[in-house]
């Protein structure tokens, strides 16, 4: 009997264990409709940059000629900055990376595009990683609340924990870059994607067609997948003003075409979650005309500060320059060397004395950590509107330049200034912000989309 016992009790078991398991899973799924009503109430934050959109483009759109009827009607609707002043350094991944955790580069880990790498190690390597940021984020504060997220694009994505995902990457510039792409996706999400909308344009693609592209997974995925944050990064402006200059015709045709996709994108946002849509443009720094070029690196292999081999290639250093267009960061091999620092500031200061060698200012350590630039750098040079670096270690010390565009330089600069417009509930129409510093977007974002994000340095414009 003792023994029949015993083989009921094992004949039972298994049925309890699968009560129980049935048990766990309703009480999981009675959670999940309180998580679904909570997002499906919640503000939907949606986030474009428009990489080296100057302010002007639409606060002066008149007088340059820009074509930005949604824009402008953005301006009219909610609230804008005259100016957003930036981060040390003025460019993509630094200042993409302040937006989204409102604070500096010497706190959220990001200090340039490309790492600091004297010897071409990495063969310029960029900041693509996620795991690099010290500091959380937007997408990170809404994951705390129990809502969904979504990125395109986004600089320094690659491995973030974003619900569905398409980061900016790459490394060959080929054809072979969309398989990066697609292998750092969200899985599956590319591939159900181009079922319905057509082939992705990723990597280092940065045509308009491409934009355009991006701006219609942008639509998808918030008609799929219903994210409650979107972050979506457009860069064509950003690399034809590069190409010619700020506000030229080029520029201005292509900033007409993402005005009119942004439009849609707006569009589509408020008809799927009506009454509910923060919608936000930004861009990251802002941008000079060029026509001179300083060759900073030269100067330093000419005072031995560089070793060269016999094609010329780096192959030992004291001091270097990390530049990052119109300005450098001076990084020391030993920063405790006071031998190389005082060699270093000589030099600096002697280029700096001349006029012609277009050196706006230079930087000690102390101003330019107590500004958030670059933490491992002894010195920072920064240059005048008109002048870019050039990289080559063996070029004349200054050459004329192709007249182009740039940015990189010092962010106090008002050229450097980037923009800010955003619409939605309870986002006052009209008010205008003369001067704001960068690092409050992400808390005013974070506080219009009822999220929190206490590590932000900046403050809300809006109490």
């Amino acid at each position: 009997m003792k023994n029949n016992a015993n083989f009921r009790h094992k004949q039972q078991h298994p049925l309890g264990m699968l009560f129980s398991l049935l048990s766990l899973l309703l009480g999981l799924c009675a959670t999940f409709p309180a998580q679904l009503s909570a997002q499906e109430k919640a503000p939907v934050l949606v986030m474009v940059s428009v990489d080296g959109m100057k302010p002007e483009y639409v606060t002066h759109a008149e007088e340059y000629g820009a074509k930005v009827p949604n824009l402008r009607k953005m301006m009219a609707e909610g609230m804008y900055a005259e100016g957003v002043q930036g981060v040390i350094p003025t460019v993509t991944y630094p200042s993409h990376t302040t937006l989204i955790t409102g604070v500096w580069p010497a706190k959220h880990g990001i200090f340039a595009n490309t790492l600091f790498d004297p010897l071409d190690k990495g063969h310029q390597a960029w900041y693509w990683y996620a795991e690099d940021l010290k500091v959380p984020t937007l997408y990170d504060a809404a994951r705390d609340a129990a809502r969904t997220t979504a990125a395109i694009q986004w600089p320094v994505t690659v491995g973030a924990k974003v619900t569905w995902d398409i980061p900016e990457v790459w490394r060959a510039g080929d054809e072979n870059d969309i398989k990066l792409v697609r292998a750092t996706s969200t899985p599956g999400l590319l591939d159900e994607a181009e079922k319905e909308i057509g082939v992705y344009r990723g990597g280092i693609d940065t045509s308009i067609d491409a934009d355009e592209v991006r701006v219609k997974y942008a639509e998808w995925i918030l008609e799929k997948k219903r994210p409650a944050l979107l972050l979506l990064h457009l860069s064509a402006l950003d690399h034809t003003e590069h190409d010619t200059f700020p506000f030229s015709a080029e520029a201005l045709e292509v900033i007409a075409k993402q005005d009119a996709a942004i439009g849609r994108l707006r569009a589509t946002a408020e008809r799927l979650f009506p009454g509910r849509v923060i919608f936000c443009v930004v861009s990251d720094h802002g941008f000079v005309k060029v026509d001179k070029q300083l060759s900073l690196a030269s100067a330093f292999v000419q005072a031995g500060l560089i070793t060269l081999d016999k094609k010329d290639r780096a192959t030992e250093w004291k001091a270097f320059p990390w530049t990052t267009g119109g300005s450098s960061a001076i990084v020391l091999k030993d920063p405790k060397d006071t031998a190389v620092a005082e060699q270093v500031r000589a030099l600096l200061k002697k280029l700096a004395s001349d006029p012609a060698n277009g050196i706006d200012r230079v930087l000690e350590a102390d101003d330019l950590h107590e500004r958030g630039g670059f933490p491992t750098a002894s010195f920072l040079v920064g240059l005048k509107p008109g002048w870019k670096n050039n990289n080559s270690l063996t070029a004349p010390l200054v050459e004329p330049a192709k007249v182009s565009g740039t940015h990189g330089a010092l962010n106090d600069l008002p050229e450097l200034r980037s923009s800010f417009f955003v619409v939605g509930p309870g986002v006052p129409p009209g008010k205008k912000f003369e001067l704001i510093d960068m690092r409050d977007i992400a808390p005013t974002l974070a506080k219009l989309a009822g999220l929190r994000l206490p590590s932000a340095d900046g403050k809300a414009l809006l109490q």
